[in-house]
């Protein structure tokens, strides 16, 4: 997968949040997959560090077996978005029963942002869910779920992107975790030298 999207796509797909092209200040760290007891502890602990607020897209069947988990990521101030119950990819998938998934994960979630798993979302399930819903995707993937991916290539999949507006993907999971633990705090670390803060999606 891109770390950039391309043009095209967002062509395609014009109402989807690519960006904050008016944003001056901030920088849109976002986490997808949790809660996850093994790492999502650790990466809140890391936003504490720079006073950073975040956005996490939970997936519902994580935020139904980790709730504590899931109410201190609200408790400390973070928004959180709906990433499927169970991390389905829309492409290939009968409407009703993508949309259904996606219902069911906000009856735990409550939030009006949603971010498809993969980015496999079809035009008519995006027609549907953008009725009820704020579609966030993003302009900068680290590509941290990469298990292949050496540490060090995740942080620069990152660092040169950062700038006001941007929306960064991390993934607050095991598979995730070699590189976020490596390319998290260097990349708070150039937000906050840049005179930049992290802030939360809230819309």
């Amino acid at each position: 997968m891109l770390i950039r999207p391309p043009k095209i796509i967002r062509r395609i797909y014009p109402s989807f949040i690519w960006s904050f092209p008016k944003e001056t200040e901030g920088v849109f760290l976002t986490f997808d997959d949790g809660p996850c007891p093994q790492v999502t502890p650790w990466v809140l602990d890391q936003l504490d560090v720079y006073g950073a607020k975040a956005t996490f897209f939970c997936i519902g069947k994580n935020v139904e077996q980790y709730p504590a988990i899931f109410h201190e990521i609200t408790r400390r101030g973070h928004a959180v978005g709906n990433h499927t119950y169970s991390h389905v990819p829309g492409w290939r998938m009968a409407q009703d029963d993508y949309i259904q998934d996606v219902d069911i994960a906000n009856d735990l979630i409550c939030t009006n942002l949603y971010r498809p798993p993969y980015a496999k979302i079809t035009p008519r399930q995006a027609d549907a869910l953008s009725a009820r819903y704020h579609i966030v995707m993003w302009n900068v993937l680290s590509r941290d779920y990469n298990r292949k991916l050496h540490h060090k290539i995740c942080a620069r999949n990152v660092l040169p992107y950062v700038a006001p507006g941007s929306i960064i993907v991390f993934h607050d999971s095991k598979k995730a975790s070699k590189n976020l633990w490596y390319a998290l705090p260097l990349t708070l670390e150039a937000i906050y030298a840049r005179g930049l803060v992290c802030k939360p999606i809230l819309l």
